[in-house]
């Protein structure tokens, strides 16, 4: 285990599978204690077993952060466990991919739900304590990373909604940057490519097999990839700021 985020406290969103609990595990490496939030508790489980077996500290709050009061009680969590938060990862995601003119009902409220609305809940949630950090932690700086996508940065046909979302956490994102920034509070997104998770399952069925086939052209990048850039954001001394790190398949063209 490296050191050079001890004494800090990192919450994770979306941390049970895919990026999330690769993230998890590489920020509980570097030193930080690491709370695990998501809707399914067995995976989350084993993402904390993983990280105490390798030495780690790790906590698990069950959540659905798209409703706000689950949200907040995440973040109450940490603050009760570990007394403290420096890292907020809003990783959880939904991506759902298909025209506009015959969307399933619910489909884009999904999306908006999670993609945006439990960002901004755990964001707005977290802030006092991020801000608190800045002045008590080891680090005299904090961090708010939200992953974005590359369709947060070019629309698509059949992404309509999805990019809808990844645009607007991307303007909030640069927004909060600039309101946060005297306090030493860092805020960053991360824009992966095409990565080898469980997220493309959940397009509508009779997409699947077009969308699969996309996928499987290209050598994918692997949720450790998104870590890597993750961790290198946070890991910066506090007179650097990575604001946006850009992440594509070598194979990827879009």
């Amino acid at each position: 285990m490296h050191a050079h985020l001890a004494g800090t406290v990192a919450l994770i969103t979306g941390a049970g599978t895919g990026i999330g609990a690769a993230i998890s595990r590489a920020l509980a490496r570097d030193g930080a204690a690491v709370v695990l939030v998501g809707r399914r508790p067995a995976p989350l489980e084993d993402v904390a077993a993983q990280i105490r077996a390798s030495g780690g500290t790790a906590s698990v709050f069950t959540a659905d952060i798209s409703q706000r009061a689950q949200a907040t009680r995440a973040v109450e969590h940490a603050i009760s466990e570990f007394g403290r938060l420096d890292i907020v990862v809003n990783n959880a995601g939904a991506m759902l991919v298909g025209p506009v003119a015959d969307a399933p009902e619910g489909e884009w409220e999904r999306m908006i739900d999670v993609n945006v609305n439990g960002t901004l809940y755990i964001t707005q949630t977290a802030l006092p304590h991020l801000r608190k950090s800045t002045n008590t932690g080891p680090r005299q700086v904090s961090d708010i990373v939200t992953i974005s996508s590359t369709a947060g940065r070019v629309a698509r046909p059949g992404t309509a909604v999805y990019s809808l979302t990844k645009f607007g956490v991307n303007a909030f994102s640069e927004a909060l940057r600039q309101e946060l920034q005297p306090q030493r509070v860092r805020v960053g997104v991360i824009e992966p490519g095409n990565v080898d998770t469980e997220l493309a399952s959940h397009t509508r069925v009779e997409l699947h097999e077009g969308v699969q086939a996309q996928i499987n052209s290209i050598e994918r990048l692997m949720p450790e990839d998104i870590a890597d850039a993750v961790t290198y954001m946070v890991g910066r001394p506090r007179r650097v700021a990575v604001n946006e790190i850009l992440v594509r398949a070598a194979d990827q063209s879009w």
